[in-house]
């Protein structure tokens, strides 16, 4: 997750907050503890990148089926979607460090029991705790970077953040595929999770000795409510999708997703009523006041969904389809996040001019690279290369770093300044919420036609990978389409955004781009 998506309503100054930090230390304290929460966004990066190379060894050793496969992607970011706007403000209350430390001991001991897992379902279990642990550690990233360094220095430290979460988006294939193939200590796969430990406890040690405590003195209070409501309503459509297929779609999975679906009907009231007592709603309604972020917030959801669901087929394609090692699956999908690099710095510098034609086409470039994907798929069949599996990859990785890097700033162009860190971080959690759904959706199509029909195993994983992927052509072409709904071009925009909107933006993207390798 991912990345990574750290924007909470009350990060930046800007939106009205009173901040009590102690001033930027002048040493070199204050650069160790950057170094610190990179160190955690690095984890949370990679930890959503390496898991899905080893997800068809996982499946084997564990004797788990297709749904374990889904729920071990979907589960952390369904929690971290859910969890990550009170982990912000749990943070804004009770101390930043406090909560960072907090995070990073659970995520490392969530860690240990995804390692460790004997069963299916322990396994589901750890990845559900890394992702509402992550949702506690990373909104504390970006806050902890705007109270301890002075404007001057932010330039600084994001691009610093930048880097670090580009090289996640790098080294969690490969690591997965290395780890799984070497078989390191005899841990095969387990050791993707174990690995987080020795880092974990680093960054803990660093962060109790170096680490600023910060706090709002204005935080809003804890929406408990709202998010039992809306766990609820996800939990009651992610399920069903998950587990319709293996239980054979009885009627009561079709009334839990429609129950799900009214229940963000009471949820909306309340968090209109609470808005208006106190202001302390999870999701503040007015935002959808602003019709081009109610729709670019719909654009954003649908974009990711094509994002991590892509490369879940791609994985198992070249693995159990074409017989690939999962090293050799990893060094393949690197090509994505190169395209991203590629072209990532172009739509940073040019696109808050002109975000909606970046958006445009970086969606567009993503349709013909997916499309390219099907067309090898069908011609090539069991003949396919690594390089032409590869060149499909960076086009889509050229789309995707083409419109990433601006696309939450895009979203945010028409709402108000003071509402704008609270905005970045509904966006950040629904980015989050279009990964799992499309980990569902892709996940129901793709596994039902791998495992029926005739022929071998191979041609039916070529078969279902040629039918599914028009899915992810179908979504990022409607993203392109939908792309004039976005706001249009504003005179500092960028400025109104800040810093503390920016940088989600590419790192959300950052942050998902290999969850898929």
């Amino acid at each position: 997750m991912t990345h990574t998506a750290e924007t909470t309503e009350t990060a930046k100054p800007a939106a009205g907050t009173t901040e009590n930090p102690a001033a930027p230390d002048p040493s070199r304290r204050k650069w160790i503890a950057l170094a610190v929460v990179l160190l955690a966004a690095f984890l949370d990066n990679v930890d959503s990148t390496i898991v899905t190379v080893a997800l068809p060894s996982i499946q084997e050793d564990l004797g788990a089926d297709y749904a374990t496969a889904q729920w071990t992607l979907a589960g952390y970011a369904l929690a971290f979607a859910v969890f990550l706007i009170t982990g912000g403000r749990l943070g804004d209350i009770f101390g930043r460090k406090k909560l960072f430390i907090t995070g990073v001991i659970g995520f490392t001991l969530a860690s240990v029991v995804c390692g460790v897992a004997a069963t299916p379902g322990v396994l589901v279990g750890g990845r559900l705790a890394q992702g509402v642990m992550a949702a506690l550690m990373v909104p504390q990233v970006m806050s902890v970077i705007m109270t301890t360094f002075d404007q001057k220095e932010w330039v600084v430290a994001f691009s610093m953040m930048g880097a670090v979460l580009g090289l996640g988006g790098v080294s969690g294939p490969l690591l997965g595929g290395v780890l799984t193939d070497l078989d390191v200590m005899g841990l095969g796969w387990r050791a993707v999770f174990l690995i987080n430990i020795p880092f974990g406890v680093i960054a803990v040690a660093l962060a109790l000795w170096c680490l600023p405590e910060s706090k709002s003195e204005q935080a809003p209070k804890l929406d408990v409510p709202g998010v039992a409501l809306i766990t609820v309503a996800a939990l009651g459509l992610m399920f069903p999708l998950v587990q319709g297929r293996e239980q054979g779609w009885p009627v009561w999975m079709f009334v839990m997703m429609g129950a799900a679906l009214l229940l963000l009907v009471p949820f909306a009231l309340y968090q209109r009523r609470r808005h208006e007592k106190d202001g302390s709603a999870l999701i503040p309604p007015t935002l959808f006041k602003h019709r081009s972020f109610t729709a670019g917030v719909f654009v954003v959801m649908l974009a990711f969904s094509g994002i991590t669901s892509f490369f879940l087929v791609l994985t198992y394609q070249m693995q159990l389809g074409l017989g690939w090692s999962a090293i050799r699956t990893a060094l393949v999908t690197v090509a994505f996040p190169i395209g991203i690099t590629a072209t990532f710095q172009i739509a940073w510098r040019k696109g808050t001019a002109n975000g909606r034609a970046f958006v445009a086409l970086g969606t567009s470039i993503m349709a013909v690279g997916t499309l390219l994907m099907i067309l090898l798929t069908h011609t090539q069949g069991q003949d396919l290369t690594w390089y032409q599996v590869a060149g499909a990859e960076l086009v889509v990785g050229l789309g995707m770093g083409l419109c990433s890097p601006i696309l939450t700033n895009v979203v945010l162009g028409d709402v108000p300044q003071q509402d704008a860190g609270a905005g970045s971080g509904v966006v950040n959690a629904l980015i989050q919420f279009g990964t799992a759904t499309g980990i569902a959706v892709v996940g129901v199509i793709f596994f039902s036609l791998s495992g029926s029909g005739g022929g071998s195993r191979a041609e039916r994983f070529s078969d279902a990978t040629a039918v599914t992927l028009w899915y992810n052509v179908g979504v990022f072409a409607l993203v392109a389409l939908l792309s004039p709904l976005l706001p249009g071009r504003k005179d500092g925009a960028a400025e109104k955004s800040g810093s503390g909107a920016d940088a989600p933006a590419g790192a959300a993207a950052d942050r998902l781009v290999p969850d898929p390798a």
